[in-house]
């Protein structure tokens, strides 16, 4: 959990659900954002405990093939607790206010790196990998079970990089692969950002990132809601979201796959 000195709670979420204009700001400027205390101490206790008991259960069902880390997809249709955090109206309405525009959810996904595991998740951009169209900028809300200090596996930014597009799809096993993507990219600061148990960043799909390795003995347990624009349509790419829903190109990512339960009245 995020204490200050005197080991108080904090948060950076008002009593309204609303974070400060200045975090805002932040997000639109460097395409990036930390929100402390998003979680109260008692949440992350309950969703810590039903990621481990979820890892546990479904740990060879990851995605991650080269044992960087464990990536578990859409658990909100699969585990009733976690379902609480994906769709959580708080952080729905976070993300709502950071993009300034609907947005509905993409997926969740369980991103855990073992202990010890030694291995960095190279730099890449989120959204060349997923088949939208006519969407506007998209943005996860990655949220920390466990403290994450830089030697556990936290996330390096790139700032400003929210803005370049067009890019193709990286390695994210590559170190250099974004870089050989736009050269210019090598030469930007980079902003690493810590996380207590609680804490929460917001990053565009189009911010990149790495995140660093674990070099601790506790995982570094993770939950990555993925928010898209309400008008997102589907690009015809195949994706293991929407491979199996039948879609045609152009038809809009909307229905009970992509949920707004935060949206006003609902």
């Amino acid at each position: 959990m995020t204490t200050d000195t005197a080991g108080q709670f904090v948060s950076d979420v008002g009593a309204d659900g609303r974070v400060p204009d200045e975090l805002v700001a932040a997000y639109r400027e460097h395409g990036f954002v930390r929100v402390r205390g998003v979680l109260e101490p008692g949440l992350v206790e309950r969703f810590r405990t039903g990621a481990e008991a979820f890892l546990e259960a479904h740990r060879t069902e990851s995605l991650e093939k080269q044992g960087v880390f464990s990536q578990l997809v859409n658990v909100w249709q699969r585990d009733q607790t976690l379902r609480g955090l994906t769709l959580d109206l708080r952080l729905g309405r976070i993300a709502e206010q950071l993009a300034g525009f609907p947005l509905r959810l993409w997926h969740d996904q369980m991103l855990v790196k073992e202990p010890h595991n030694n291995a960095a998740t190279e730099f890449h951009q989120d959204r060349p990998y997923w088949p939208h169209a006519g969407d506007r900028l998209p943005l996860s809300a990655w949220i920390a079970l466990v403290d994450v200090p830089p030697e556990r596996g936290c996330m390096t930014f790139l700032p400003g990089t929210q803005h370049r597009v067009g890019l193709r799809p990286q390695d994210l096993h590559h170190e250099e692969d974004l870089f050989a993507a736009d050269p210019s990219l090598r030469w930007l600061p980079r902003v690493t950002v810590p996380l207590r148990a609680g804490d929460c960043t917001f990053h565009s799909g189009y911010t990149g990132h790495m995140a660093l390795p674990n070099r601790t003995g506790q995982a570094r347990l993770a939950h990555v809601n993925i928010y898209m624009d309400e008008a997102t349509t589907y690009s015809g790419s195949e994706h293991i979201v929407t491979d199996p829903l039948g879609l045609a190109v152009g038809d809009r990512l909307d229905g009970d796959a992509f949920p707004r339960p935060w949206a006003s009245g609902a």
